[in-house]
């Protein structure tokens, strides 16, 4: 959520991340407009209520009481009704308040876009920062994932479509093995450097949902139970990051740096046509999240900590990748600035999101009220949130597939993973 204090003090600011993430930048005179009404009516509160105290005290100092009480009874009663009707005015278009329209502004916005961001409308502005490995060479022409697997018996999407319909898949045998062997890879890499492996649920309720900036802007991608009003996770970001929600956390705890693997659940909708096969893009799959709470001076930092501790992944898997940093158009709502880490797919002769690895800064915080006390008697301060992907483990697997393929249908596993799977290929 966007925070008041800073529309106050830099409205031009705020005006000119939301004109480049192409967005219209008027609701920021609203915002002025309404916190303007806001402390309008806190200061004729504070007025009146200065005049009402000074009235009282005449009446304390008068030698008949009594007749002055009678005497300024009536201008009492009316600066009375003055504060009551200004207290709901105030009440009204408080910025905690979760009915005023000056709190659905602030809700509704973006979060401010660091000024490292480079602009541009979409994803075609993004701009590489970092890249790795050497696309392979195939002397065969290199399948896509889904024959491969389909041939080997290791992925099924038409049984998976009997059961569920489409963008399901199944995954068998030394398919589910590898599956398997990322997952737990993945974690002891977390461990590793530093990350608490936590198992939270995979139902959440809808104040978590809001709480970390997926409701209302993505009400629509989520699956939920009507009845129970609770949400599949869409990722582990959301429970890691509401963990400590309404929570002051000892600033020599920070950084947390959590981890946890989960299914994830999302109605992938996708480009018309696009992403229709294979396991780019279904509504159930699986990923490892990384997510940090961190001091705010350091929160940019840590971006690239995390993008690191992600795309080391890749390098230790052998798969070529690059590192792009978002442009403004295509940062996401909750985003100040963020890294997608992209791996090499050889079906389709380019790079494809892996990981992607976000600095929300305090906009996830002031939401969930996660807060630290930098010394005992201090006033609490928002953290600073980040998550990222560390690694989506479907797309991990396709891209093993794909770029470790053999001539004869076989896929070779990469030597990091051998210890996991206890086998060195799938034929």
């Amino acid at each position: 959520m966007l925070d008041i204090a800073l529309v106050r003090r830099d409205p031009d600011r705020v005006r000119r991340s939301a004109q480049r993430r192409g967005n219209d930048a008027s609701f920021v005179d609203d915002i002025l407009r309404l916190d303007e009404e806001y402390r309008s009516a806190l200061a004729a509160v504070e007025t009146a209520k200065a005049e009402k105290n000074l009235l009282s005290a005449e009446i304390g100092k008068a030698a008949d009481k009594a007749a002055a009480a009678r005497e300024l009874k009536p201008k009492l009663d009316e600066l009375a009704q003055t504060i009551a009707r200004d207290e709901d005015r105030a009440k009204a278009l408080a910025p905690d308040n979760p009915g005023s329209p000056l709190r659905s502004l602030l809700e509704n916005t973006p979060n401010v876009l660091d000024g490292t961001v480079p602009d541009g409308s979409g994803e075609g502005d993004n701009v590489c920062v970092h890249s790795w490995g050497t696309p392979r060479q195939f002397s065969f022409s290199p399948k896509p994932h889904w024959e491969l697997g389909e041939a080997l018996d290791i992925l099924d999407f038409e049984r998976a479509a009997k059961l569920s319909g489409s963008r399901f898949a199944v995954l068998k045998g030394k398919g589910a093995r590898l599956s398997r062997a990322l997952v737990q890879y993945f974690l002891d890499r977390a461990n590793d450097r530093g990350y608490l492996e936590v198992i939270p649920p995979l139902l959440v309720s809808r104040n978590t949902m809001w709480s970390t900036g997926q409701l209302s802007k993505f009400a629509d991608a989520m699956f939920m139970d009507q009845d129970a009003d609770l949400f599949m996770i869409p990722t582990a970001e959301v429970p890691l990051t509401a963990l400590h929600g309404d929570e002051i956390l000892d600033v020599d705890s920070l950084p947390r740096k959590m981890t946890a693997y989960t299914p994830c659940f999302r109605k992938e909708a996708g480009a018309a046509g696009k992403d229709t096969r294979g396991l780019i893009r279904q509504h159930q799959f699986e990923k490892v999240e990384l997510v940090w709470l961190t001091l705010p001076e350091a929160s940019f930092d840590a971006l690239e900590a995390l993008t690191t501790d992600a795309r080391t992944l890749l390098e230790e898997l052998g798969l070529p990748h690059r590192v792009m940093v978002l442009c403004a158009g295509d940062t996401s709502f909750n985003s100040a600035k963020t890294y997608d880490t992209e791996v090499w797919l050889p079906s389709s002769n380019s790079y494809r999101e892996i990981s992607s690895c976000s600095n929300c800064t305090d906009f996830q915080a002031r939401r969930a009220s996660i807060r630290f006390r930098r010394e005992a008697k201090a006033k609490p301060e928002l953290v600073h949130t980040l998550n990222g992907s560390g690694l989506a483990v479907g797309r991990t697997l396709l891209a093993i597939m794909e770029n470790y393929q053999q001539a004869d249908g076989s896929i070779e596993i990469p030597q990091v993973l051998r210890r996991y799977t206890g086998f060195e290929r799938i034929g």
